[in-house]
């Protein structure tokens, strides 16, 4: 008698996906498994009894019905959806699907089927009585969100394994000994997963790059960049490309071009900045009226489409900027050589120029490429001491770009522009990277000047391309969309601020703006500043690249977009192009290919700024551990069920006050109120309340801080 064949697990795993897909695609009929097998095309007899294995356990799951013996219908239809997975820290997840349910849907441990945080997945959900919350399991895995993870190597004689940074990935990563890749124990280390057996507890994988010793600044940034997918370095391909670019300009080149060599031009830019991506420049008509051009660095004409370099920019999507160092979007050569417009060099820009008048109204515009040769590198430092003594050089230049820069601001905020001024931490580091102080940056009238000529360059370009075609014939193009608040978000917000004494209008879009403005004017250098305002931030919808010519609420333009920045910014290289295509007459473009790009380009924005924050935490907590046991003033910033953050005044680290270390009243989360309430006293500790805590811990594997409250 011949010996039947098993079936192994993951081939089991991947026929029942398909047998699910036969019923889904069926779902009025009732199937037995030879029928499953014929739409299958399946004729191996133990595969057929596979087949019939998986419909009894699909059954019992309560995915199937038996609605007769032998035949099963499933359950209910739509009861497959997909969404991204968003996991908590038991294990168990919560499935957020595309506007499916109405309601997230949570799937159990055992359940999930190896998913991960962020993972796209293909999700049965039961059939539930009304009101219930909606459950399920993962059926298929359609996108891993991310193979590789950053953490620590632990070594024994006989195995290895990897426990992740990410707290969101609850799997320790097996690493057999012939993949350590010279890893010793201890070391901080970059781990791919290069498979998951379906019974398995734990996935496989194998230490890809090492990243250093724990605790080494340069290891802990670079860990940083690879958890969130951006690269430590550039393809030899891409770097060898920049450099067989030529520096020269032709003579042919420059009649291609406006110019503004002989136009007093200059840069204004942090005293630190390599990358000097646009410039100003300046001449008094004999109207009496301003010419104006804001100059951008001419990032398209150096890097070609489809190229290597063009390639690796848009991965990379934008430069990441974290505490103490850039990970630019192009090879230093492109970045801070032959694009960065340092004074005395000429250089090729794409710009718009303006004639304005002294009310800060555009009166004509122009838009083309140029070549510049800038007179001056300023410092913001610089341009801010000339606007307040009057002393230095271009004086008279410089007052009238920022009186004009003050009208700009003015029709910017009477249209309904929301003025949001919120803090960035900075730090001073020694010589190895490590935090000897934190400071809050203070924006002054020399930031402000240049952020108003570039939002309206940004607004020009947009408006002017928006104009072009009609209907179906509208010309594609990248915007910078940003939508209303979500009025529940805001109402919320709204009912929070009005605690502190602060009113929201919500009648209309442009009395939410007039409202939120006064506030932000009010609570300036109170306590309750920074959490009001990042409160604000929150219940604002985020900004996105779009094709969709929608508006800017938070800056009450119609249309707007990114021009300014194309050495750090993906989505300025394709208005570039764009632009420069409808001048020279073009037809449209397709929209859904730059959708496609646009959508990834949000991406990677979101990315590098939770990089970014995670630089700062790290930091933060760095400059903490050396301050175990000091005491500071601080304010509460969030309340959670299991304890209250707290950001310190004076430098605005944040940490958390866990309730059960409050010894003097055992005390519980009112979401309503944004507070916690202690049940016997009823002391009340509320969003936005001073208080006063101890530095109690600190871990900077977790970039965690832990305070204790100092008690009355």
């Amino acid at each position: 008698m011949a010996k039947k064949k098993n079936i192994s697990s993951s081939v089991k795993q991947v026929l029942t996906q398909l047998v699910l897909d036969v019923f889904e695609q069926n779902a009025k009929e009732a199937l037995n498994y030879k029928q499953v097998s014929s739409k299958l095309n399946v004729r191996e007899p133990e595969a057929r009894e596979t087949i019939l294995e998986i419909l009894k356990e699909e059954a019992k799951k309560n995915v199937l019905q038996e609605v007769s013996p032998g035949k099963f219908k499933v359950l209910e239809l739509k009861t497959f959806v997909e969404g991204k997975v968003d996991m908590t820290n038991d294990g168990s997840a919560f499935i957020v699907t595309d506007d499916e349910f109405e309601n997230d849907i949570y799937v159990a441990p055992r359940k999930l089927r190896n998913a991960l945080h962020g993972d796209r997945v293909k999700v049965y959900v039961y059939a539930k009585s009304k009101g219930k919350r909606k459950e399920g399991e993962v059926v298929d895995i359609i996108q891993r969100a991310k193979m590789e993870f950053t953490g620590i190597v632990k070594l024994s004689e006989r195995f290895a394994f990897f426990v992740p940074d990410d707290r969101k990935m609850l799997h320790d990563i097996f690493i057999p000994l012939s993949d350590l890749n010279g890893a010793k124990n201890g070391m901080k280390a970059v781990a791919a997963i290069t498979d998951w057996p379906p019974e398995a507890k734990n996935p496989v994988g194998r230490i890809k790059t090492i990243l250093g010793t724990q605790g080494e600044n340069d290891t802990e940034m670079n860990a940083i960049l690879a958890e969130y997918g951006f690269p430590l370095s550039f393809p030899a391909e891409v770097e060898q490309e920049a450099e067989a670019i030529s520096e020269d300009i032709t003579a042919e080149e420059i009649d291609k071009r406006r110019d503004f060599r002989d136009v007093l031009t200059f840069t204004i830019d942090p005293f630190d900045a390599k990358d000097f991506d646009d410039a100003l420049s300046f001449k008094k008509l004999e109207n009496g009226n301003f010419e104006i051009g804001i100059h951008i660095a001419d990032v398209s004409h150096y890097i070609i489409p489809d190229s290597a370099l063009d390639k690796e920019a848009y991965d990379r999507g934008t430069s990441v900027y974290l505490v103490d160092r850039v990970i630019p979007m192009l090879p230093e050569r492109l970045s801070n050589g032959l694009c960065s417009l340092r004074p005395h060099e000429d250089k090729l820009c794409f710009a718009a120029v303006f004639e304005m008048n002294d009310e800060g109204h555009v009166l004509d515009q122009w838009f083309g490429k140029t070549i510049i040769h800038s007179d001056r590198r300023f410092t913001y430092e610089e341009v801010q001491e000339v606007i307040e003594t009057s002393e230095g050089d271009y004086v008279e230049e410089i007052h009238q770009l920022n009186a004009i820069a003050y009208k700009l601001r003015e029709q910017k905020f009477k249209h309904g522009a929301i003025s949001f001024e919120s803090t960035e931490v900075k730090f001073k580091l020694d010589e190895k990277g490590k935090p000897v102080g934190v400071y809050v940056k203070e924006r002054k009238d020399a930031h402000k000047l240049i952020e108003d000529y570039m939002l309206l360059a940004n607004r020009k370009v947009a408006e002017f391309v928006s104009k072009k075609g009609k209907g179906k014939k509208k010309y594609a193009f990248v915007y910078r969309a940003h939508d209303a608040p979500n009025p529940e978000t805001l109402g919320n917000f709204a009912q929070f601020a009005a605690r502190f004494g602060y009113r929201i209008n919500m009648k209309s879009d442009r009395e939410i703006a007039k409202s939120l403005n006064h506030l932000m004017h009010d609570v300036e250098g109170k306590k309750e500043q920074n959490v009001l305002t990042q409160l604000a931030i929150r219940s604002m919808a985020k900004a996105i690249y779009t094709t969709k010519s929608s508006s800017h609420y938070g800056l009450a333009f119609d249309h707007y977009t990114h021009f300014t920045s194309p050495i750090r910014r993906y989505p300025d290289v394709m208005v570039h192009r764009l632009l420069f295509h409808y001048l020279n007459g073009g037809e449209a473009v397709n929209a859904e290919h730059y959708e496609a790009l646009s959508k990834h380009s949000s991406e990677m924005e979101k990315k590098a700024a939770d990089a970014e924050r995670s630089s700062v935490k790290y930091k933060q907590a760095e400059y903490l551990q050396d301050n175990i046991g000091s005491e500071y003033t601080g304010v509460i910033s969030g309340v959670t069920e299991w304890g209250m953050y707290v950001q310190i005044t004076e430098n605005n680290c944040e940490g958390m006050v866990r309730l059960r270390d409050i010894s003097d009243d055992f005390y519980t989360l009112d979401e309503k109120n944004y507070a916690i309430i202690g049940q016997r006293k009823k002391k009340v500790y509320q969003l936005g309340d001073e208080v006063r805590i101890k530095v109690k811990n600190v871990d900077l594997t977790k970039k965690q801080i832990d305070f204790s409250l100092v008690l009355d």
